[in-house]
């Protein structure tokens, strides 16, 4: 079974991929003056954490937002069309590393990517306060995630490596909805960690989970996010590039650190992000309040 979802991954990697260089090549003169290497670095920075298990969509939301690279409206397509490639790298390194059962691992990573196409074509089109609003209370709720795990009120797992009955119905269903808000740029990592430990499977476990189901949801919602031209091509191509390289480092390089000060450094970067992305919202609301009283003059 693991063969066959390696193999649909492999597909949809390489079909994503074709369509994406594709689309790169032919809009490469509305490419941002924005530089290569803060877009490149930002890859790999953010990739290199993720495979060692922190997750990247709240970090590169905060770089993308403090160092304004990228628009707030195109920052959830950005980030899943640049990271679908370095994320599938990851997913094929830990299913092969890591033990999990593979009736858990198949029906979690169908789920996301489902829950995915469905929130992909609502969010291309959604206004930008809407949009500023909903990655508020999505980082919101990953910050409140990490900051449980740090203070030790988050549950830590148990050993088993698969799920069965109602304990399996329920990840299925909880990774359909992480998968859709996945699209608004709530990283799919921090909420497929709690799934697991809650449900007591090993921490471990976790890894070829989220990342298998977090490539398949990426490849399936980015092809609509390509097709909406709702994402810097640019900047995605960075993260790309960029997160290859990160991917590599961490997995076959470093492999593990001591990540205690990291995280407890990103949980409050991504609370502050989300403070942040709150008064974006309102200053968003307001002017197209502003903008449509002034049409209507």
């Amino acid at each position: 079974m693991a063969i066959i979802l390696k193999t649909v991954l492999g597909l949809m990697k390489t079909l994503l991929g074709f369509y994406y260089v594709q689309d790169v090549a032919k809009n490469k003169k509305t490419f941002s003056k924005k530089p290569w290497a803060g877009l490149s670095a930002t890859g790999l920075v953010t990739n290199f954490f993720d495979t060692l298990g922190i997750g990247s969509f709240a970090q590169i939301t905060a770089i993308y937002k403090f160092f304004k690279l990228v628009d707030d409206r195109i920052i959830p397509g950005t980030m899943n069309v640049g990271n679908t490639i370095p994320t599938v790298l990851e997913a094929f390194i830990f299913m092969t590393a890591v033990n999990v059962d593979p009736v858990t691992l198949v029906g979690m990573s169908i789920a996301a990517p489902a829950g995915s196409v469905l929130g992909a074509g609502v969010v291309a089109k959604m206004e930008r306060y809407k949009i500023q609003l909903g990655m508020g209370i999505g980082l919101l709720v990953v910050a409140l995630i990490f900051l449980g795990g740090q203070i030790g009120i988050m549950p830590l797992g148990g050993e088993a490596i698969g799920l069965a009955g109602w304990k399996l119905g329920l990840a299925v269903v909880l990774s359909f909805i992480f998968g859709a808000l996945q699209t608004i740029g709530i990283g799919f990592y921090a909420p497929c960690m709690a799934i697991v430990y809650g449900l007591g499977m090993h921490p471990l476990t976790a890894f070829p989970i989220m990342m298998t189901a977090t490539a398949m949801l990426m490849a399936a919602g980015s092809a609509r996010f390509i097709k909406e031209d709702a994402y810097d091509r640019k900047a995605a191509l960075g993260l790309t590039i960029g997160g290859v390289v990160g991917v590599l480092i961490a997995a076959y390089i470093v492999k593990s650190l001591p990540l205690t000060i990291m995280k407890w450094l990103v949980t409050f970067v991504v609370m502050y992000t989300s403070v942040w992305m709150f008064i974006s919202a309102s200053q968003s609301r307001k002017d197209l309040k502003k903008a449509s009283e002034a049409a209507n003059i």
